[in-house]
């Protein structure tokens, strides 16, 4: 009975979002400022020369059901977890791209936002460098934010309360999770450790923020990893398979990773006085999509194969001679490691507006409503 009464009351929410959540007439936080990975990326990594092919996604299949069809950096089918968040704050999409603002444009640019999101990074520096080539690693990432808070600040007598009231919006940490996952095993090797590197990066990204005015965090954590597609077929080759039909040592590290960040922003939420913070618990969010894939909008009838891709699971990557699926609505994952449009407009729903289910301990509606 448990079980039925907790799948009314989420159909139930799920409905109540669809009747309040057709995004604000007016923007309810002045700006957004984006940092991250590839889940967040709308075309930084363009603009990087040396990054490689493999870490880009400004060609065909990407951006197919974008507007113009256009591919534009983000690594999805249309629009990313950045820019349906961004929806429902009465934005029209996610900021521009750092790299393709001239420093000219810089300063006005900021207090509207700005994404510094890279595809590839990771909270370590040397995260996605090896196999992107180059890419914007989280500390240039805070860096560049940092800096240029610093200049407009000193030119804009209102920038510290706009910076104040934005919204810091972060999706980081699974890259480096990828990578260690999938390094040969050396002796002695310390998930733990690891895991507490990584806790301590984040930690030091966000005192750097703070330090620079920002009060307003919403971080969405790591997932179920070993569940996109290329990791289903790492799964299968390794023997490593769980529950799901997923990577299971790659999702021991999700699950490790996630009460550690949790543990991580509620000391520092005590600490920086006039924080305040979401917490996306992406992985019980894909467990329910995997419990309940059909939904009042939304129906993912396929959800271990990536819609753009070939080979098993669709892992062999989305590139220009890659079969494309028909119907990308009911696929959880675009291609070998992203979801789909469909999928993230789901969680950017659940992020902005879900009652504390998925989203701790407030949601995004009610953090931006807070007072800094």
């Amino acid at each position: 009975m448990a079980s039925r009464v907790g799948a009314f009351a989420l159909v139930a929410l799920w409905l109540l979002l669809e009747l309040t959540l057709h995004g604000a007439a007016e923007p309810l936080v002045p700006a957004v400022f984006v940092f991250g990975d590839s889940t967040v990326d709308v075309g930084n990594n363009n603009y990087i020369e040396k990054c490689k092919i493999d870490c880009r996604a400004d060609y065909p299949h990407f951006g197919v059901d974008y507007p113009d069809q256009a591919p534009t950096g983000r690594f999805s089918n249309g629009y990313n977890l950045a820019d349906q968040l961004a929806q429902l704050l009465g934005f029209a999409e996610s900021p521009a791209p750092f790299l393709s603002l001239p420093n000219a444009s810089l300063v006005p640019q900021v207090s509207t936002g700005i994404n510094f999101a890279s595809g590839g990074s990771g909270l370590l520096d040397d995260t996605g460098n090896g196999h992107c080539g180059e890419v914007l690693s989280m500390t240039e990432q805070v860096g560049n934010f940092t800096n240029l808070a610093r200049l407009w600040k000193s030119e804009n007598q209102t920038a510290a309360d706009l910076v104040s009231k934005s919204l810091f919006f972060i999706s980081a940490g699974s890259n480096d999770l990828f990578e260690y996952t999938d390094a040969p095993p050396v002796p002695n090797r310390n998930g733990t450790e690891f895991l507490q590197r990584l806790v301590a990066s984040y930690t030091a990204y966000l005192k750097d923020l703070y330090g620079a005015g920002a009060k307003k965090f919403s971080v969405v954590s790591p997932s179920l990893l070993g569940c996109c597609p290329s990791q289903r077929l790492v799964a299968q080759d390794r023997k490593d398979v769980d529950k799901y039909g997923c990577f299971g040592s790659a999702n021991n590290l999700s699950n490790q990773l996630y009460p550690m960040i949790a543990s991580m922003l509620h000391d520092l939420s005590l600490e920086l006085p006039g924080m305040n913070y979401s917490l996306v618990d992406s992985i019980r969010m894909v467990e329910w999509v995997f419990h309940s894939p059909s939904a009042p909008s939304y129906n993912f009838t396929v959800l271990d194969t990536a819609c753009c891709g070939d080979g098993r699971f669709g892992a062999g990557g989305c590139n220009f001679s890659a079969p494309l699926c028909q119907n990308r609505a009911n696929h959880l994952f675009w291609d070998d490691y992203h979801p789909t449009d469909a999928a993230s407009g789901v969680a950017a729903k659940m992020i902005f507006g879900d009652a504390g289910i998925f989203v701790h301990p407030i949601n995004v509606q009610q953090l931006v409503a807070s007072r800094p």
